[in-house]
């Protein structure tokens, strides 16, 4: 298998795709309609036979933070995606106490592998003189997803109710700290991303 820096091809997996399955429509309908579809269960599982023995490169999100009322109607008219930015990371974390996925591999499906994917400059990785984008991140802090804790404008979530392992405590962005116990420092805003391209 080609490493990822010599690759003129890649693929990404979703992590809706590695979460739902067909089964749950009968729960959540359209809430959880994206393009691809989600699919039976023999799919699940062979996306994460795939990402687990490397032939899928990066797990990505679909954030498409569509209104409720977007998602209602027939099939032709709900709109499709998932509002999904909040919550991959903590559903990883679901996976690797699960014992599916080591804690390596997520950091490198979902920050080293991004950047290389898309040679993002001094981003991705723990390294001196790389920007500092980090999660602190409690393993054995519970944490239950609710509409009191949804950040989305969109108000909702397919894992509402869902209960994760683990807890999002700190965001670093740039070396500042942005989130903190639930709370936002607007104070310190991104930066444009460079590329070696």
């Amino acid at each position: 298998m080609l490493p990822l820096k010599d690759k003129k091809i890649t693929a990404e997996v979703c992590v809706h795709h590695l979460h739902f399955t067909a089964d749950d429509y009968e729960r959540l309908g359209y809430k959880i309609k994206c393009n691809p579809a989600i699919k039976a269960s023999h799919n699940k599982e062979a996306l994460w036979q795939a990402l687990i023995d490397d032939r899928l490169d990066v797990i990505a999100t679909d954030h498409a933070p569509h209104l409720l009322s977007e998602k209602e109607g027939n099939y032709e008219h709900a709109h499709a995606g998932l509002p999904l930015v909040q919550h991959p990371l903590q559903l990883m974390l679901h996976y690797y106490a699960a014992g599916k996925i080591s804690l390596e591999k997520i950091a490198q499906k979902m920050s080293h592998a991004v950047a290389d994917c898309f040679q993002i400059k001094d981003r991705g990785y723990i390294a001196e003189g790389y920007f500092a984008d980090l999660v602190v991140v409690d393993l054995n802090k519970q944490h239950t997803v609710t509409p009191n804790n949804i950040l989305y404008k969109c108000g909702w979530s397919p894992l509402e109710n869902f209960t994760f392992s683990a807890s999002i405590d700190k965001t670093f962005v740039n070396g500042k700290l942005v989130w903190s116990d639930g709370v936002f420092n607007e104070d310190k805003k991104g930066q444009r991303l460079l590329f070696n391209r």
